[in-house]
């Protein structure tokens, strides 16, 4: 009778073995390039503390929006906290004109001015949550006020309540609106205003 030789069920765990250490190695390696290169906050406070500068970044813009509905709706006071010195207009008026006489915070508060003397109690309201991408923001609004008469052309009475709405698109540069884009549903606004 021969005895079986124990070599053979040592070998191929010992294959196995040399097999393993190689990628257990590798696994090691791994992990310690990707602690070494994770940045991440490791304490509860370092946690805490950049969730709040991420909302902080995040809330600046909608922050600045907030003012600049309060700015539209007759609080001109907002202008110099988020209209900077060479702000730009880029819009159809109804003047015809293209925007490009409207600047800085003057030129703004006074075009802002002009609109809401045509409509006694013009109230903007968000219609659609604004969506902010780096240094663009945009949000859809609808207005509403009362027509104090005057517009040339037009027929609607004084009195006439109207509504048309638009959207708004506007780039930040250091904390504060520099360029302005908007589009406004005119063709509705100089319907209800009998001026077509």
């Amino acid at each position: 009778m021969t005895a079986t030789p124990t070599t053979h069920t040592a070998t191929p765990r010992r294959h196995r073995a040399r097999l393993l250490v190689p990628a257990a190695i590798a696994v090691l390696a791994f992990t310690a390039t990707t602690a070494a290169a994770d940045t991440s906050p490791t304490t509860a406070a370092e946690r805490t503390a950049t969730a709040h500068d991420r909302r902080a970044a995040e809330q600046k813009p909608k922050a600045m929006l907030d003012a600049w509905l309060r700015l539209w709706n007759g609080d001109f006071a907002q202008a110099p906290g988020i209209i900077s010195p060479g702000f730009r207009v880029h819009a159809a008026l109804l003047d015809g004109g293209d925007g490009s006489s409207v600047r800085g915070v003057d030129g703004l508060v006074a075009w802002i001015g002009q609109t809401r003397a045509a409509f006694r109690d013009l109230r903007f309201t968000i219609e659609v949550p604004p969506l902010v991408d780096g240094r663009y923001a945009s949000v859809r609004w609808t207005a509403t006020g009362t027509y104090a008469g005057g517009f040339p052309g037009a027929k609607a009475q004084p009195g006439t309540v109207v509504t048309f709405t638009g959207t708004d698109t506007l780039r930040m540069r250091d904390g504060k609106f520099a360029e302005y884009w908007v589009n406004t549903d005119t063709l509705s606004l100089l319907t209800q205003l009998q001026a077509l």
